[in-house]
């Protein structure tokens, strides 16, 4: 059988999209696996059969709204795509710049024009997701037309390009685009972030690690209602749990919570500046680390959430006796909580720096993240005080003298006057051996 064309392939797949507005999903399939697909019987649940001709069967296959393109035909219908939209952008920004013609923005030939421009533009950006020139003429179009429908259609068509490429950055950020033009004159906003949010939970699934992903969620909680970043909060928990070596899932749920700090901030008075949910939430999220640091050996992702909500703490609840602004009983919440989060922190390093008779190389892992966790927390009282951030000189002497006076027995006990530096030292030395040449200058990391 001879070749299609090319440009009949290119009118044949812009037939099949505009026959099914409702395709959600795209993948490019080898020849190969057309026979068994075409082999499934079954009536097609859509209408775009119709334009299935024998010809191209075996190039393109369609039914409940999935689309599959043969990878035999990918680039001939990318040079026909391509051409097709540079033409059509050529002709559309001819319009665009004769004063004239531009007037006319409502002429037959301007929406014909711009429906040629979509249209050859959504062909491209399938075959090829981060053409930002085609991206950018959407851009283009929609701005001009500002509709409401246009802009939710825009969404659903990203998506689709998200399908077969979630690690998209031009379709990430075409949807950003999309929520700041329509966040200002849409009812439902907060249930498009709802939508949002789970898109992103799906294509996290399906593509480990995915970075734009998680920062395109972390980019929604500015646009959440607090009642909704709450939710978001307890809905991610069981999430994270189960995907604990992925640190873009806690770094989600660190945004969320600072959105949580920062309204209470705003929404609070002097008087009143301690929140008890939000002291026994940040509780919370410490045993819930805890346990998981105990559970999943080794996993770094564990620890750095940890920093962070240390940092948290002494942040927003880390106060001395002299802060009158504090009714008696609060002042008395803080000062238990110095003395169990200090208590605490050791015994969690003094656990998980044991090393059973084991080759088993996550307990060395485990070692290793205790021990510069220890590091850290030095060094972070340290700034407290040089810089006096957050909290005041009172409550930095109450920390160190709390600290200084702390020891454990046994034989990894610790002072943190000194975070005892050779123990960690020989500790990092022995787990860690390829990074001796850093751990020689562990003296002087800890000053």
């Amino acid at each position: 059988m001879d070749e299609p064309d090319p440009l009949e392939l290119l009118n044949h797949l812009e037939g099949i999209l505009e026959s099914d507005p409702l395709i959600d999903e795209i993948g490019f399939i080898h020849p190969s696996q057309f026979v068994l697909l075409n082999e499934d019987v079954g009536t097609p649940s859509t209408s775009v059969d119709s334009v299935q001709t024998t010809n191209f069967r075996t190039l393109f296959w369609i039914r409940d709204h999935k689309l599959g393109i043969s990878t035999k035909v990918l680039f001939p219908l990318y040079v026909a795509a391509k051409n097709a939209f540079v033409e059509a952008y050529k002709n559309y920004k001819l319009l665009q710049r004769d004063d004239k013609h531009a007037s006319m923005c409502c002429s037959s030939s301007s929406l014909s024009l711009e429906s040629e421009l979509m249209k050859h533009s959504r062909a491209l950006l399938i075959l090829s997701c981060d053409f930002g020139t085609a991206w950018n003429s959407r851009k283009l179009v929609l701005s001009k037309k500002q509709s409401l429908s246009m802009f939710m259609n825009e969404l659903i068509f990203s998506s689709v390009i998200l399908s077969h490429s979630p690690k998209s950055e031009q379709a990430w950020s075409q949807r950003r685009w999309v929520i700041k033009m329509i966040a200002g004159n849409c009812s439902n906003l907060q249930e498009i972030m709802e939508r949002e949010s789970e898109l992103v939970k799906k294509l996290a699934e399906r593509s480990k690690m995915n970075y734009r992903a998680w920062y395109h969620r972390c980019w929604l909680v500015s646009y959440m209602s607090v009642e909704q970043v709450l939710q978001e909060f307890n809905k991610s928990r069981e999430w994270a749990g189960l995907h604990v070596a992925d640190n873009s899932c806690f770094h989600y749920r660190e945004r969320l919570m600072l959105r949580l700090f920062e309204e209470s901030e705003h929404s609070q008075d002097q008087d009143a500046s301690f929140d008890p949910e939000l002291h026994k939430l940040l509780k919370d999220e410490f045993n819930w680390v805890e346990k998981l640091i105990k559970r999943y050996v080794g996993r770094e992702a564990l620890w750095l959430h940890r920093r962070f909500l240390l940092t948290c703490w002494i942040r927003y609840f880390a106060c001395g006796d002299h802060d009158r602004s504090l009714a008696s009983n609060q002042r008395n919440i803080r000062a238990v909580d110095i003395d169990m989060l200090i208590d605490n922190e050791l015994e969690l390093f003094r656990s998980c720096t044991i090393l059973p008779d084991s080759d088993f190389e996550d307990y060395q892992a485990q070692a290793t993240f205790a021990a510069t966790y220890m590091v850290w927390l030095k060094r972070v009282l340290c700034f407290i005080y040089f810089f006096n951030l957050a909290v005041s000189f009172e409550l930095f002497t109450q920390l160190i003298l709390y600290v200084l006076n702390q020891q454990l027995a046994g034989a990894l006990a610790i002072d943190i006057q000194k975070v005892e530096t050779s123990r960690v030292k020989s500790l990092l030395t022995n787990v860690c051996p390829e990074k001796s040449l850093l751990w020689n200058y562990l003296p002087e990391l800890c000053m």
